[in-house]
C-alpha cells in the first residue's frame, strides 16, 4: 500500500495564510513598494482532501478581512493576501502530535542561528492585532 503525501489519513490539514493591515483612509494601500504590518496565521482545518482544505483556508482568511473601526476610531482592515503553505496532518490530533515538518540541509552554525530561546519566543508574540 502506498501513502499519498498530499492526503491526510486523519482528515486534518494545517496551512498558513498572509493578511496585511491597512488604514482604509490612507493612500498607497496598493503600492507594491510600501511596507505593511503582515500576519502569518496558521490554522487547522478538517477536510476530505487537499483541495477542500485549501478552499477552507481561503474562506477563513477572507472571513477575517472585514473592515472595522479600531480603538482609535480609524477604519482599518486585515486584507487577505493568500495561502502560504498547506500540509496534511498524518497523525491523530492529540497532545504532542506532529502537525508540521520541514527538511533542510544546513551548516551547523546556521541551524543554531535559527533556534530561539524561550524569552525570544515569548518576546516575538504580537501584543494586539491593530
Amino acid at each position: 500500500m502506498s501513502i499519498d503525501p498530499n492526503h491526510s489519513p486523519v482528515g486534518w490539514y494545517i496551512g498558513s495564510y498572509l493578511a496585511r493591515f491597512v488604514l482604509l483612509a490612507e493612500e498607497g494601500n496598493d503600492d507594491p513598494e510600501r511596507k505593511f504590518k503582515v500576519w502569518e496565521n496558521t490554522v487547522l482545518v478538517q477536510a476530505s482532501n487537499l483541495d477542500e482544505a485549501y478552499y477552507k483556508i481561503v474562506e477563513i482568511g477572507n472571513e477575517h478581512a472585514e473592515p472595522y473601526q479600531n480603538a482609535l476610531g480609524e477604519h482599518v482592515q486585515w486584507v487577505f493576501e493568500g495561502v502560504l503553505n498547506l500540509l496534511p496532518v498524518y497523525e491523530e490530533i492529540e497532545d504532542g502530535c506532529e502537525v508540521m515538518w520541514a527538511e533542510y540541509t544546513k551548516k551547523l552554525k546556521n541551524i543554531r542561528r535559527r533556534v530561539s530561546t524561550k524569552a525570544e519566543v515569548y518576546g516575538n508574540r504580537p501584543k494586539s492585532r491593530d
